[in-house]
C-alpha cells in the first residue's frame, strides 16, 4: 500500500472536506478523490460516507485513522533522519595519508582547505599505502596521499605530487651529527634501522638502491613498522635511519636530522608522493584539494 494514499486519507479525515484536503496536499480534488477510491478498493472497505454537503468517517475509517497516524509519523521521522544523514554525508570528505605526508603535508594543507571549505567535515586517516588503497576501492576514503606502487593498481588513479627528499636520522651525540649533510659513503658499516620491505617498499628499496650504487653493503640491525618507532630507536642509539623529509618533523629527544646527498652533493629526492582516488570518479571537493596542493606545493614541501 502506497504511503501517499494513506497521507491523502489522513488529510481528508482531518479536514472532512475534499477541497480543503486537496489544497493542503497541493493536488487537485479530482486526484484526491481517485486516491481515496484506490485506497478503499485496495482495502475492500468504505472509509468515508459522502453526501453533497458532508464527508464523514465510517467506523472502519475511524479505526484506520487511529491505527495509521502514529505509524505514518514514525515513518516520516525515519525518512527525515535518512535525508539528514544523506545531507551530512555530502558534507563529509575523507582523506587518507601515509605518515610522512600526515605530519608534513596535511597540517598546512588542511588549514588552507578549511579556510575555503568551511561547511565540509574533514575526516583524516593515517596509514600505510598498502592499507589505504583498498579503502579507496571500497569507498571508505575520497582521496589518499600515498607512495604509488611499482605496479599500477587497477581502478585507482595516481596523480604525481612531488618526490620527497630523504634525510638521515642520527643520535645527536654521534660524530656524523657534526656534518651539515650526509652521503651514503658516510653510512658505510654504520648500523641501520629500516622499515619493513612489505609495508614500506619505497623507503626500504631506496636504502638498498643507494648502497648498491655506491658498491657498499648496508649493515641492517633492526626493522620496524612505524616511522615514529624508527626515530625512537635512533634516539636509543640502536642505529641511524634514512627517512622521508617530512618525518623529521616528528621531533624526538637526542635525535637530529641531516640531508642525504649523492656523490655530487645533490639532495636525494627519490620518494614519490601521489594523490590517489577512484579512477573515473567525479568529486569537486577532491579536485579543489588537489588544486590547492599544486598551487602551494613549494610552501608545503619546505
Amino acid at each position: 500500500m502506497e504511503i501517499k494514499l494513506l497521507k491523502c486519507f489522513i488529510a481528508v479525515a482531518d479536514e472532512l472536506h475534499f477541497g480543503r484536503a486537496a489544497q493542503q496536499l497541493g493536488i487537485l480534488p479530482s486526484a484526491l478523490g481517485r486516491n481515496i477510491r484506490m485506497l478503499e478498493e485496495g482495502l475492500g472497505i468504505r472509509l468515508f460516507s459522502r453526501t453533497t454537503r458532508n464527508v464523514i468517517l465510517t467506523r472502519s475509517g475511524y479505526t484506520l485513522l487511529n491505527e495509521i497516524r502514529p505509524v505514518l509519523t514514525k515513518v516520516q521521522d525515519a525518512l527525515d533522519r535518512v535525508k539528514e544523514a544523506a545531507r551530512r554525508e555530502d558534507r563529509v570528505f575523507r582523506i587518507g595519508a601515509i605518515d610522512s605526508a600526515a605530519s608534513g603535508l596535511l597540517p598546512q594543507l588542511i588549514r588552507d582547505y578549511r579556510d575555503q571549505s568551511i561547511n565540509l567535515e574533514l575526516i583524516l586517516e593515517e596509514e600505510k599505502t598498502v592499507k589505504l588503497l583498498p579503502k579507496l576501492l571500497s569507498g571508505a576514503l575520497d582521496i589518499a596521499f600515498v607512495r604509488p606502487p611499482v605496479n599500477s593498481k587497477e581502478g585507482i588513479h595516481f596523480e604525481p605530487i612531488l618526490n620527497e627528499r630523504a634525510v638521515v636520522a642520527l643520535p645527536s651525540d654521534s660524530e656524523l651529527a657534526n656534518k651539515a649533510q650526509i652521503s651514503v659513503y658516510d653510512l658505510a658499516d654504520i648500523p641501520l634501522i629500516v622499515p619493513s620491505p612489505r609495508s614500506r617498499p619505497h623507503s626500504y628499496n631506496l636504502t638498498n638502491k643507494l648502497f648498491l650504487e655506491a658498491g657498499l653493503t648496508p649493515n641492517y640491525v633492526q626493522q620496524a613498522e612505524q616511522k615514529q618507532t624508527i626515530i625512537n630507536l635512533v634516539g636509543a642509539k640502536v642505529g641511524v635511519a634514512i627517512i622521508p623529509y617530512w618525518t623529521s618533523r616528528m621531533s624526538v629527544e637526542n635525535v637530529v636530522f641531516r640531508p642525504l646527498v649523492d656523490i655530487d652533493g645533490q639532495e636525494i629526492t627519490e620518494l614519490p608522493l601521489a594523490a590517489a582516488w577512484l579512477k573515473g570518479s567525479r568529486d569537486e571537493n577532491r579536485d579543489e584539494l588537489v588544486k590547492l596542493v599544486k598551487l602551494n606545493l613549494q610552501k608545503y614541501s619546505q
